[in-house]
């Protein structure tokens, strides 16, 4: 398998299923693992380093869950490359930089990835689609249970796991859930539920987690942090927590639909419109339309497209997915036709 071979299929978190995945895109559950007697990646030298690269490969080699994975060594990759897979939510921005010893190993389902030598020698994430954080979860601590038998984990019986950072000490569990949140945007509640979000101790990030914006109404909401709580009591905290603001963005659904019906109807409109007629269309503005439609197929008031769709045209669109589709490099004008021109011929399709 190459990683070409990535935009034959759906992402786990583009299938558009699982429980809630009207309001809930995905839920990930991520482990921070370092190994013993090596300092952490930021501190480690080159062949510490290369040493930490070797024993991931032989681990996942090894392992029963790993072995038909991908080794990707990210200096043999082109920088169109890295951003494809920081785009498919494989591995994060900060890992797409600096890369001469970094690597990522996904499995060929793409549920399953591990970066190498980011903040931490190891952090293994699992993505399952919709509200699914106990299967996430169960996943990713099998596989977890399986690598400590080939790595010795960095752990200390008073502080639990050790982690470049200190939020992430303890279990070294973050979990996260991307959450679509149009209609709180559209009633103008949604900075009274964040803060809510923010005093429960939930972070709240943008589309590719830590350090982004949230654009096109999508949220990423996780714990910040990892010690003090077992790894079930931080998996039942976010759901808990994400059910509630589920429940709150499904009644300001309704709410609107009886009260707002036509400004709500006119905003769908308007962006199919802009989308099926565009022949220039940047980024930011093809994710904030897609929100609007997406809402539109969930609420039943855009009836020739499903919510699969429209999850692989936030992700199709995006700057290395459109110049993997095309095959060479595009600058931001090129590339801005090339979305537009995309879109069309799919929206025309359906």
């Amino acid at each position: 398998m190459t990683i070409d071979d990535f935009l034959k299929q759906d992402s786990e978190w583009l299938r558009g299923t699982g429980p809630s995945s009207n309001i809930v895109l995905s839920s990930r559950t991520r482990l921070a693992r370092n190994l013993d007697k090596i300092p952490f990646s930021n501190w480690a030298n080159r062949k510490q380093l290369e040493d930490i690269l070797i024993s991931a490969k032989d681990a996942v080699q090894g392992s029963n869950f790993l072995k038909d994975s991908m080794f990707i060594r990210l200096k043999d990759v082109s920088e169109v490359d890295r951003l494809f897979l920081v785009e498919r939510h494989l591995m994060s921005p900060e890992h797409a930089k600096d890369v001469e010893y970094k690597a990522l190993i996904v499995d060929p389902r793409e549920i399953v990835s591990i970066m190498v030598n980011e903040e931490d020698h190891l952090r293994i994430q699992v993505m399952q689609s919709g509200l699914n954080m106990r299967e996430s979860w169960r996943i990713i601590d099998e596989i977890d249970t399986d690598l400590s038998k080939k790595l010795p984990f960095a752990y200390s019986a008073k502080w639990g796991y050790l982690t470049a950072c200190p939020t992430n000490t303890g279990t070294g569990l973050r979990g996260s859930v991307m959450i679509h949140l149009p209609a709180l945007v559209f009633a103008g509640q949604i900075s009274k539920v964040l803060e809510a979000i923010a005093k429960l101790g939930l972070n709240i990030r943008g589309l590719y987690g830590e350090g982004t914006e949230a654009i096109g109404n999508i949220f990423q909401i996780s714990n910040q942090v990892s010690m003090g709580m077992s790894e079930e009591d931080i998996i039942d905290n976010i759901e808990r927590i994400v059910n509630q603001i589920i429940s709150r963005e499904d009644a300001t659904r309704k709410a609107i639909l009886t009260k707002n019906r036509e400004a709500l109807i006119d905003r769908i409109s308007r962006a199919y419109g802009t989308l099926k007629s565009a022949h220039i269309i940047t980024s930011n503005e093809t994710v904030a339309l897609l929100s609007a439609i997406r809402l539109g197929v969930d609420l039943g008031v855009v009836k020739n497209l499903d919510r699969r769709m429209v999850n692989e045209l936030f992700i199709l669109t995006q700057p290395a997915h459109l110049q993997k589709l095309e095959g060479k490099v595009l600058n931001a004008n090129e590339r801005d036709i090339k979305r537009a021109d995309l879109i069309r011929e799919r929206l025309k399709v359906s």
